[in-house]
């Protein structure tokens, strides 16, 4: 409970406000995994036989000295800044001891798979003489690693804590309260009434379920359990094999760490690593997690066409009253819609400086509307998994039952996209929002129907006391793991291991950005084998992430950062579902009694069209609505992205309109293929690019639409002495060419004839992608004239409805006379 109110207090404006208690990002991290090293030690016992009624007295110890060793840097924060650099001997003492308590904390949260990770990494720094060539260094001393490690930002007190502490605790709590206060059960129940009339109902209420809860839940082994104990009873009730129910709701599950608008605790550290706002994250990353699901959706419908399986009955309604009721439910979200946001954007234009104020008492109106309106209806049963489900709701009759359950999220999604404020600070309100909603939502409902308040504003206090505990206690391993996974990236700054990376896979690669993109592919999953989700993104991101984009801008791709972390990030959570240690394969097998290994394999089967994505979007950029500028453009984008990954699941399903032949299924990649990367046949004929010479840099950086990729060529030698040519890519906000540089943290200078890279900044997006002061602008390249890409998908369209001809009167033909 007080881990929730230190974080609600930091992220607040409270202490700015107050002019006391404000904290810097440092000593904000040392407090938060001060009380991560407590919690770990006295929430989770050491071992199988450890008492579960006491916490035994070498427990209490141990946390209360990690918390002392965790929050180390704040109690000391001024004697550590006085002398940088210049470990005492408790320095050192601390340091180790906060070692090696968080790595069993982590053993303890997380289990041994992350201790091992981060153990290889500690064996590396010491012994790096010993290492092969490739990846040999001269090793550290035991100072040097503490105070890299523990005393400073770079290892455990890095960026990945500091995202924990910043905004990922505050998004935990939201989803636990909004849980807590009912919104979990209101979610599912909708996804019943929408979809259980449909064939394979029960399956697409699994998916469907899944994305929703992607909103609120941040691992995907909680979105199983979440979900699953619902989904995977309800998927075998209907006649699919335990083996493929738990695989469907395993795949649905992971796919919530891609769906905006959360998408986990790595989507936050994606913007720090990125360096973009997390508003255009979310539009980057919407069409790929949009597209998976859908697949998914398509999937679960061939495999209940191939059982033969049968819908839920739904309630009867005369045809007329169900269109009249569809029609109504469409149109009032619509208008609905609108209204909150014409209305929002109203209330600020005309309020000025009071459009908080008012904004807030319309919400508050808002919600006590939206109560007053359930409160004449029952409440909504908690549906039991082991009983059949004789008749569905209607979606209207469990709709209304939770309107209010929306606002939170409208709350948070408007502070993150519209008002464009900090992840931490939408957080903020949107948590606050909730907590409001679960401290009164009871005792109204109770006084609307004219019952005491008094008891259900005791149970109220209840379920905000136990919210505000479960979100804490579900952050402890979180807060470990991206505190552990900082040993990986200290690792990297002390040794130069990124580096050596990058060539050792341009080694084995040979330059092919296929054969490395493949290889990073198959790290990443690797890595990833048992480790949550945030800890994977972080290992994956510092180790693979430059390793797509260097080799990729030496072999002339322009690869856009975001598109590189989305890929890495994808292969990272496929490990979720990946044998022999798929996390979230593993508790869906729990919940169905079947084969861990076999649920993962099937779990695979499914999640291959989730693994096709990256490649497109490394290849097309315009999947993640890059170098998009109109509506038509963008809607026959998502028209023909979408046939492709229907396809490609109808392919590795084996099953189109029926069963296909091998040469269909083969045809069918080919057409999927061609639909994703028009542009791969144009190529074959003319270039893509024409090389401009570099005197027109500015000019045509100047010329360049707002929103695309700047092209150009750079050549030289960098800060190692290496000799590099590589193709590299600017962002082109809105303005002169002078601000564009700017934007991207880069100058130029002249250079006889040509350009230079003057000064970049740090931590810039012109660090990010590899330029370095002194390389040579050698050329710009723009989009040459090429033949439509309409026509080899026009083409592709044609073939696919072809297959489609054939297979229906193949099924005609089946079927009895």
């Amino acid at each position: 409970m007080g881990w929730s109110l230190f974080q609600l207090w930091y992220a607040s404006p409270l202490p700015f406000m107050l002019g006391f208690g404000v904290l810097n990002d440092t000593q904000a991290r040392a407090i938060h995994l001060g009380f991560a090293m407590f919690l770990a030690f006295t929430a989770f016992p050491a071992l199988a036989r450890s008492p579960r009624d006491r916490v035994p007295l070498q427990d209490w110890l141990m946390a209360a000295v990690g918390a002392f060793c965790g929050a180390y840097l704040w109690l000391f924060y001024a004697e550590l800044a006085a002398r940088p650099g210049q470990p005492t001997t408790l320095d050192l003492i601390t340091g180790i001891l906060g070692f090696v308590l968080l790595l069993e904390a982590t053993r303890r949260s997380l289990g041994l798979p992350m201790v091992i990770v981060s153990l290889c990494f500690v064996v590396y720094i010491f012994g790096g003489q010993y290492m092969p060539e490739v990846i040999q260094h001269r090793g550290a001393s035991l100072a040097k690693f503490v105070n890299h490690m523990w005393l400073t930002t770079e290892g455990v007190f890095g960026v990945a804590l500091g995202v924990s502490s910043s905004f990922v605790f505050l998004f935990v709590l939201f989803g636990t309260l909004l849980d807590k206060v009912g919104a979990g059960n209101w979610m599912m129940q909708m996804s019943i009434a929408l979809l259980g009339h449909l064939r394979g109902g029960p399956a697409k209420v699994a998916v469907i379920s899944s994305a929703m809860n992607g909103v609120v839940s941040g691992s995907s082994v909680s979105n199983v359990v979440s979900g699953g104990i619902f989904t995977i009873p309800l998927m075998k009730r209907t006649g699919l094999s335990g083996i493929k129910a738990g695989a469907i709701e395993a795949s649905a599950s992971i796919n919530g760490q891609i769906m905006p608008p959360v998408m986990g605790a790595a989507a936050f550290l994606m913007v720090e690593y990125v360096g973009i706002p997390y508003s255009q994250v979310l539009r980057h990353a919407f069409l790929p997690a949009i597209f998976s699901y859908l697949s998914l959706l398509y999937i679960v419908h061939l495999e209940a066409v191939k059982i033969g399986a049968k819908p839920i009955p739904a309630t009867p309604l005369p045809p007329r009253h169900r269109l009249i009721r569809f029609g109504l439910g469409i149109s009032g979200s619509i208008v609905v819609i609108a209204a909150l946001y014409w209305g929002i954007n109203g209330i600020q234009a005309l309020a000025g400086p009071a459009a908080p104020w008012l904004m807030g008492l319309a919400g508050l109106a808002l919600y006590v509307a939206c109560i007053a309106y359930s409160a004449r209806h029952p409440d909504l049963a908690v549906d039991d998994p082991n009983q059949p489900i004789l008749q569905l709701p209607l979606a209207w009759d469990v709709a209304r039952t939770g309107l209010d359950f929306l606002i939170p999220i409208v709350v948070l999604l408007w502070c993150l996209t519209v008002e464009m404020m900090s992840p931490g600070l939408s957080a903020f309100w949107g948590t606050l929002t909730i907590i409001a909603m679960t401290a009164t939502r009871k005792p109204l409902v109770a006084m609307f129907r004219r019952a005491d308040p008094a008891p259900a504003a005791r149970e109220a206090g209840r379920d905000l006391w136990q919210g505000l505990e479960a979100g804490a206690r579900n952050m402890v391993g979180i807060a470990v793991a991206t505190a552990v996974s900082g040993v990986v990236v200290g690792t990297m700054t002390l040794t130069g291991l990124g580096l050596m990376m990058t060539e050792f896979v341009e080694v084995i690669s040979g330059g092919n950005v296929i054969v490395m993109l493949i290889m990073v592919a198959i790290i990443s999953l690797i890595i990833g084998l048992g480790i949550p989700t945030t800890a994977n993104y972080i290992l994956v991101a510092s180790l693979m992430a430059p390793v797509v984009v260097t080799i990729g801008s030496e072999a002339g791709m322009t690869i856009p950062l975001i598109a590189v972390h989305l890929f890495v990030f994808y292969f990272g959570i496929m490990a979720d579902i990946s044998p022999p240690v798929g996390l979230a394969g593993f508790a869906a097998a729990a919940i169905s009694r079947e084969d861990p290994i076999k649920t993962c394999n099937q779990g695979w089967v499914y999640s291959m069209r989730t693994a096709i994505l990256p490649f497109v979007f490394i290849f097309n950029p315009a999947m993640l609505l890059m170098d998009v500028h109109s509506w038509p453009e963008t809607i026959w984008l998502c028209f023909t992205a979408l046939v492709a990954i229907l396809l490609f699941a109808a392919a590795t399903m084996n099953w189109f309109v029926t069963r296909s032949r091998w040469w269909e299924s083969l045809a069918l990649l080919v057409i999927c293929f061609t639909l994703f990367r028009p542009d791969w046949w144009l190529n074959q004929i003319a270039a893509p690019y024409e090389l401009r010479p570099a005197e027109e840099f500015m000019q045509l950086l100047e010329e360049a639409p707002a929103g695309t990729q700047f092209r150009f060529t750079v050549e030289g030698f960098d800060l190692m002495g290496d000799e590099v040519s590589k193709t590299v890519n600017l962002r082109t906000p809105e303005g002169s060419a002078a601000e564009r540089l700017r934007a991207n943290g880069l100058s130029v200078v002249p250079l006889g004839d040509g350009l230079s890279i003057g000064p970049v900044n740090f931590g810039s997006y012109a660090a990010r992608i590899g330029l370095e002061p002194g390389l040579d602008v050698t050329g710009v390249l723009v989009r040459a004239e090429q033949p439509s890409p309409l026509w080899p998908t026009l083409a592709a369209l044609a073939a696919t409805a072809g297959i489609a001809a054939l297979q229906l009167r193949r099924r005609r033909e089946a079927l009895p006379a």
